[in-house]
């Protein structure tokens, strides 16, 4: 009998965790969040997790999600396809941060070790409560 179920990605761990979930969109500001995510979870602020799989309702992601002590989203502009991404696949208690309301420009925002600094430490003052 072959077995069907999918491979173990990691995805079922993450309760009472706190998830991050960016935009990583085309455009500078999009680079920008990424990379501050990427930072954030590094940093051991929470764990960055994936949201095309929110997008795809990918089972273990969404109950994991679910499971989550907190949830950060980081979106790159005004479109908030981070934030949209969760809210159609029905979460509404959660962080957003979106980095065109911090003073960065779609287009005119380079991904510079600087710019992701400025929101990681505003991330982890506002979400987390330390710093980055």
């Amino acid at each position: 009998m072959t077995d069907t179920k999918e491979p173990d990605c990691g995805c079922n761990r993450s309760a009472a965790l706190r998830l991050i979930f960016s935009c990583s969109g085309a455009a500078d500001v999009g680079e920008v969040a990424d990379r501050a995510a990427r930072k954030l979870a590094k940093n051991g602020a929470g764990k960055m997790f994936c949201l095309a799989g929110i997008g795809g309702r990918v089972s273990g992601i969404m109950k994991s999600t679910e499971a989550a002590q907190a949830i950060l989203a980081i979106d790159g502009c005004i479109h908030n396809c981070a934030k949209k991404c969760l809210e159609q696949a029905g979460f509404t208690n959660f962080q957003h941060l979106q980095i065109t309301e911090m003073g960065f420009t779609k287009g005119q925002s380079p991904a510079t070790d600087e710019a992701v600094s400025k929101i990681v430490e505003v991330a982890a003052a506002s979400f987390y409560g330390k710093t980055g």
